[in-house]
């Protein structure tokens, strides 16, 4: 069961994962959930996760439909950075932002040292991963060879990152000062339990009643069991605060109307502990 998450004035961020492998279920979109929870914790809030085709069209449409919204902030792309035919990510970023594709002359140092260190000539498939949408700082790829590409668009920024998770994530540190600058000055903690012997439905209304009472969280029930047979529950509550102090305090109050409903339900509690 899902409840309203409390977002008001958080800036808004969207995840746009790009690849025709997505689509036809060849490959599971880590990317996504790693991207949301990274950004969730900076701060923002993320609004839509979107699985796109390789088709430049389709891309820039879904970018212009959330630089049409003044609260998002920070567009992140996965995939479509390589060499291949199919890698067009860039272009959709230029044609959303209605720019061309420039030479960039960092990016094209970055490739070449890639190659050439490896013994290899540069072509011209290689040389087009160095081509970035006009204006668009390269974000240095330390694990693969095609760099990343950081544009602002009015006031949000678009990051293009690679499409394989770990040259993402390593390029994602590279953006983390940029993006702190965005983010709002908030701690956020993730803090939970396991109830044990309690019907998902059966507690529904103590969990509406923890976020009800409690503004600034998010309080989620994971079904782990059968909801008749064996019922076990994972209980989280996503917190945010000034300080984390505050955050903590916040989801700490939030659990015990969950656990207060649990023990009158009897309930087993389990598991408890939070991540910051």
């Amino acid at each position: 069961m899902v409840f309203k998450l409390a977002i008001m004035g958080k800036p808004k961020a969207w995840i746009l994962t790009i690849g025709n492998e997505l689509l036809i279920g060849r490959i599971v979109n880590t990317n996504a959930s790693w991207l949301a929870r990274r950004l969730t914790f900076l701060g923002f809030s993320v609004e839509r996760i979107i699985v796109t085709p390789d088709e430049p069209a389709e891309v820039a449409e879904e970018i212009r439909r959330a630089l049409s919204r003044d609260d998002v902030k920070v567009i992140i792309t996965t995939g479509g950075l390589g060499p291949t035919y199919d890698d067009r990510t860039l272009e959709a970023v230029a044609r959303a932002i209605n720019r061309p594709l420039r030479l960039n002359e960092q990016a094209l140092q970055w490739v070449r040292q890639k190659y050439e260190s490896g013994g290899m000539q540069m072509t011209k498939e290689r040389e087009k991963m160095a081509y970035l949408p006009e204006g668009a700082e390269p974000i240095r790829n330390p694990v693969g060879t095609a760099p990343g590409s950081l544009v602002a668009a009015g006031e949000a920024l678009i990051a293009s990152l690679p499409g394989v998770p770990a040259e993402m994530q390593a390029m994602f540190e590279e953006l983390m000062p940029r993006l702190k600058q965005l983010a709002p000055p908030l701690e956020v903690i993730d803090c939970g339990f396991i109830v044990v012997g309690v019907p998902e439905s059966s507690l529904a209304p103590y969990v509406e009643e923890a976020e009800r009472k409690n503004p600034g969280c998010y309080v989620k029930s994971h079904p782990k069991g059968h909801e008749i047979r064996g019922p076990v529950l994972e209980i989280r509550v996503l917190a945010s605060a000034r300080t984390r102090d505050e955050a903590r305090e916040l989801a700490l109050r939030a659990l015990e109307v969950v656990k207060g409903g649990a023990r009158s339900l009897s309930g087993e509690i389990t598991e408890e502990g939070c991540q910051e």
